[in-house]
């Protein structure tokens, strides 16, 4: 029987993966129905460019992680999420500290799926967009994940 999005959202919270610990990801919403997650990433100045920017490598990472999510949920059972192609559009330059992620799976098949995710700063502005093929894959082996509790003493907002 499949996870409610409660269980589904302190799980996720409770045992994460290794970039999970790195960027100090927090997961916000889950609606498995939809597809949809929304987290939270705090990333600190090791993670920018000469410009002060978060790098475009890290932005896509972050992306790169929520959609993963947004398939797992709506997938509905423990599945990989491999990623066959991505591209990131850039709007404006993201800073460091608190971030925020949504993920929505466009379509989810057994073999191939489509997904967006969005990078937005506190005030609400658009910083990137990604859109995603992937390839989900039932796990046959136990997930790389860490547990540890979250660090929320940035105070995210739920």
């Amino acid at each position: 029987m499949p996870l409610t999005d409660d269980q589904l959202l302190e799980r996720f919270n409770t045992r994460r993966p290794p970039t999970g610990i790195l960027f100090k990801s927090h997961v916000l919403e889950v609606r498995s129905a939809d597809g949809f997650v929304r987290m939270s990433y705090d990333i600190g100045a090791e993670y920018t460019n000469p410009g002060g920017s978060v790098q475009g490598g890290i932005v896509t990472a972050l992306l790169d992680d929520t959609a993963a999510f947004a398939a797992i949920v709506k997938a509905g059972q423990p599945v990989f999420v491999a990623t066959l192609e991505l591209k990131t559009t850039f709007f404006a330059a993201a800073k460091p500290g608190l971030l925020y992620a949504e993920a929505r799976v466009i379509k989810l098949g057994k073999t191939i799926g489509f997904i967006e995710a969005d990078l937005i700063d506190p005030e609400g502005k658009l910083l990137a967009r990604m859109t995603t093929t992937t390839a989900p894959r039932l796990l046959d082996r136990p997930a790389n994940l860490i547990a540890g509790g979250v660090d929320n003493s940035r105070g995210d907002k739920q």
